[in-house]
């Protein structure tokens, strides 16, 4: 008797057999998931490396450790400990939306109107195959979830939200509010205020 769990991109068989203790098989088993779920104890180094990291995401190991005063392979080890278990979901690069034409930003406020697990599930999912939706969270209150969004036009967001939003399984309504301005607009996480 076998169970699979993918790991990162690839999966990993683990096989047991049904004379074994519960808490042997449950180990290898929830090993990987306890690595999204649990707190990361960081130190000095590990969060001078982060702070350096969100400013610069593009930086080697060496470039990161000579900024942050370690060895090259010290950094790497830190900086792939970081990315092992999750504390670094990812490096990208960001873009000036409004210098790729995507002028509007939208604030949708939806409310549902049933509140079970498929109901939820099912919008979450729908909210998902669509890119202009950027973020999507799930509130407490009388809305169900707030939208960002972002639009090149208008028009583009009333086509996106009689096509596709008031469509969107359970949808009961949506309330939404276009930002006139940026006044501030960050990824960078306050790590010396945690």
């Amino acid at each position: 008797m076998g169970a699979s769990l993918p790991l990162r991109g690839r999966t990993t068989r683990y096989k047991t057999c049904l004379g074994r203790p519960l808490s042997e098989l449950s180990i290898p088993l929830l090993q990987p998931l306890t690595v999204f779920l649990m707190h990361v104890e960081l130190d000095k180094a590990d969060l001078r490396i982060l702070e350096v990291l969100q400013h610069h995401g593009n930086l080697s190991a060496a470039e990161v450790a000579e900024k942050v005063d370690m060895t090259t392979s010290t950094c790497w080890r830190r900086m792939s400990r970081l990315e092992q278990t999750g504390v670094i979901k990812s490096r990208v690069t960001l873009l000036d939306r409004e210098k790729v034409g995507l002028n509007v930003t939208v604030f949708s406020r939806v409310k549902l109107v049933a509140h079970g697990r498929d109901s939820l599930g099912k919008f979450e999912q729908a909210v998902r195959e669509h890119p202009e939706v950027l973020e999507c969270y799930t509130l407490m209150g009388d809305t169900d979830f707030l939208l960002r969004i972002v639009v090149r036009d208008i028009k583009a967001y009333e086509a996106f939200f009689l096509d596709h939003l008031s469509k969107m399984p359970g949808v009961e309504s949506v309330h939404s509010s276009i930002a006139l301005s940026t006044i501030k607009e960050t990824t960078v996480l306050p790590l010396s205020r945690r």
